[in-house]
């Protein structure tokens, strides 16, 4: 297919350029201009577009006329920071071989440390003739830049004070998972300017409910600039959750107040001094631009070959995502960007870790999954980023994708299955007794190995993919019609529970029993070895009306809700992260095995039945075994002088009898989920567990701390 003309030669009047340099990638002001690199193999010729400060006019067309190895440079002498510009690649069409060059299409620089205008659906921003019969074979010459978010020069200066990493311990780590505009976009006591933004993010208010909450990390769902899908635009609908990634270096622009970078930066800096780090959702697996029928707005115009698995000899994408496309990291420009990116956010914006999303595509390789593939080992050889806190989503739809366990340290992972134990368990799912216990040991048959440690297990209950916490225990069918989908989306089986009335009720006692449901299934995850992680708004009894696919709800749906808040449950959160706190037999490192500890003889974990004896195979066996009772201690290979001993009983069943192990001092209840009453409470003698409960007994002579923050 024939290319655009060139700009005539009074297109590049005022500006001066020179080779300049093939690094670093994207746009860097160097002396007395800007320095331009940017990535493709198969290209025969790139331009640089420049454009006027609104981003609607192109005001030149610089060719880049060097080019080391694969990478196009030039330097732009009297160019400023804040300049708008883009990229038109120049090569052959032909989509049957991966090709897909089209230099009438503006694209992004995906270095880009901004971006300014946003994305104007246009059959222009294809590159195929729309209703062709030829369809992704056609080829359309319309020019997409008046449709197209302008790339915009950044000046990389700022100060960062005395702001440094925070370094939580896994063992001291409570995330919690929030959205960066639903989070605070109904917020009263945040300043309505500020809500919805990173800036509300990190307004007193929110780190005064976060502190008090005992959270140490805000894992934000991803903030990289994305698009709104056009098909939810078609409807009404936004992109609400951001899986859809066009800048991997670019903060979301609609976060933000005024200045994006200057804001982002200013929220970490005031999270970190409240003591919580900020992780971030991150997706590499994929980009916006879906697959053969979608819009070229950056890597499929920049060299598609190179920056996405195909096949069928190149036409058709490999989608082990879902979303129509992979992104081939075993390209090694392709690894360098996401590299790049990963650093950039630690060392240029401070952000302490990452979660990445379906990261089973990131290790995927020639022969499949492989733990020690060049993703893995790029980044634990790496001196910056493998000492970041570092979450893999263990799953894909590809082949092979379920990898739950089997990720190398120091990578830690959701853990569906322990999602899934406790939901059936507190249900009231006959059998689950083994499988709880497997869960509060920090699932030790899937992590157990390499070196792992007993935190490598994230626990969660919710997260932003399914239902909250309220609407788990008040919905048993999904309903998910305002998404446009015929309800088809979503998770179908989610092992929840009405509790006797679907939706919303006023019956006291149905809200009772709800509330304690919550309650127990709060306790058993800060009571389980692994890293805990809260859904926000759990612990105000936020609700999104049984949709348990808010993707789409950029709306009262989807954001959390403080206008009826559940001050009880806030401070039911509270006082078990401070119980967890104050006990490290709850947060160990090391997996117990009930192996006998050096010294004092006692196995560092036994179970109990409710008459005190250990259970029995028969126990383990029976569909009706709904009591499980657990004696903590510090693991086998801690040094014995650690005296943290704890008795906890998870009831699922009716209330019964329940003996006490021997201890010297006796024993006090330090918790009971079906109580208000956050005092410790001295035990004498045997007593009754009542039916649906969690209690936690520590030795009469021990007082823990159940308020506050730790020192």
């Amino acid at each position: 297919m024939p290319n655009s003309k060139r700009k005539p030669a009074d297109a590049l009047a005022g500006f001066s350029v020179s080779p300049g340099h093939p690094a670093p990638m994207g746009a860097t002001p160097v002396g007395d201009g800007v320095n331009f690199a940017v990535f493709s193999a198969h290209a025969t010729g790139v331009d640089l577009c420049l454009f006027s400060e609104d981003g609607r006019r192109e005001i030149a067309r610089l060719p880049l006329t060097e080019r080391d190895g694969d990478t196009w440079h030039i330097h732009v002498a009297g160019l400023l920071p804040g300049a708008r510009y883009g990229f038109r690649v120049h090569g052959p069409y032909r989509p049957e071989e991966g090709h897909r060059f089209n230099p009438h299409k503006l694209l992004i620089d995906p270095y880009a440390r901004r971006l300014d205008g946003r994305l104007r659906w246009s059959d222009a921003l294809m590159g195929y003739k729309v209703g062709s019969p030829r369809q992704d074979l056609s080829f359309d010459t319309r020019d997409s830049a008046f449709a197209m978010p302008k790339s915009v020069v950044v000046d990389p200066a700022w100060s960062w004070g005395d702001d440094a990493p925070l370094r939580h311990s896994w063992s001291d780590t409570v995330i919690y998972e929030a959205h960066a505009k639903g989070l605070t976009a109904r917020h009263p006591d945040v300043p309505s300017g500020l809500r919805g933004t990173y800036l509300g993010l990190c307004a007193d208010p929110m780190l005064e409910h976060l502190t008090k909450l005992g959270v140490t990390a805000i894992e934000l769902l991803p903030v990289h600039a994305f698009i709104d899908d056009r098909f939810l635009v078609s409807r009404g609908l936004r992109n609400y959750w951001g899986y859809q990634t066009l800048g991997f270096f670019a903060p979301s622009p609609r976060y933000m107040a005024r200045d994006a970078i200057l804001e982002f930066r200013t929220m970490v800096r005031r999270f970190h001094s409240a003591g919580i780090e900020v992780i971030l959702d991150v997706v590499y697996n994929h980009s916006g631009e879906g697959d053969e029928a979608g819009p070229t707005l950056a890597f499929r115009g920049l060299d598609n070959a190179s920056y996405y698995r195909l096949r069928d000899g190149g036409r058709y994408y490999v989608n082990d995502t879902g979303t129509g496309n992979t992104l081939d990291l075993t390209q090694p420009m392709v690894l360098r960007m996401v590299m790049d990116s990963l650093r950039y956010w630690v060392s240029e914006m401070h952000v302490d870790g990452f979660r990445f999303d379906l990261a089973s595509v990131l290790g995927r390789e020639a022969a499949g999954f492989d733990p020690q593939g060049g993703f893995f080992d790029a980044i634990r050889q790496d001196p910056v980023l493998s000492r970041v806190k570092l979450i893999a989503e263990p799953w894909d739809i590809g082949p092979g994708g379920y990898q739950l366990g089997s990720y190398p340290h120091p990578f830690a992972e959701w853990n569906d299955q322990y999602r899934d134990g406790v939901r059936r368990f507190w249900r009231g799912d006959a059998g689950l007794a083994p499988e709880l216990a497997k869960r509060l040991l920090g699932s030790a048959e899937r992590f157990d190995h390499g070196g792992r440690a007993a935190t490598s297990s994230v626990n969660f209950l919710t997260a932003h993919d399914g239902f909250t916490l309220a609407d788990l225990v008040s919905f048993t069918v999904k309903r998910n019609l305002a998404n446009g989908e015929d309800n088809r989306d979503g998770h179908g089986d989610n092992h929840s529970d009405n509790l006797g009335v679907e939706g919303p009720t006023e019956d006291p006692a149905i809200l009772a029993a709800r509330a304690l449901r919550r309650r127990n299934m709060l306790a058993t995850l800060m009571l389980s070895q692994g890293t805990p992680m809260l859904l926000a708004g759990d612990e105000v009894g936020n609700s999104q009306g049984g949709n348990n696919n808010a993707y789409a709800q950029d709306n009262e749906t989807g954001w959390v809700s403080w206008s009826n808040p559940d001050p009880e449950m806030t401070d039911f959160v509270a006082r078990l992260a401070a119980l967890r706190r104050a006990h490290p037999v709850l947060r160990q490192r090391r997996f117990l095995h009930s192996r006998a500890r050096k010294g004092d003889g006692h196995p560092d974990v036994s179970w109990r039945r409710v008459d005190g004896a250990p259970p029995q195979p028969a126990d383990w066996h029976d569909a009706n075994f709904r009591c499980l009772c657990i004696v903590l201690r510090p693991a086998a290979e801690t040094p014995v002088e650690t005296p943290d001993v704890l008795f906890a009983v998870f009831n699922g069943g009716p209330e019964t009898p329940l003996v006490l192990p021997q201890a010297d001092s006796g024993w006090q209840m330090i918790l009971n989920t079906t109580t208000s009453d956050a005092e410790p409470i001295a035990v004498q003698g045997d007593l009754i567990a009542p039916a649906q409960s969690v209690l936690v007994f520590a030795p009469s002579d021990t007082a823990p701390n159940l308020s506050g923050r730790k020192e």
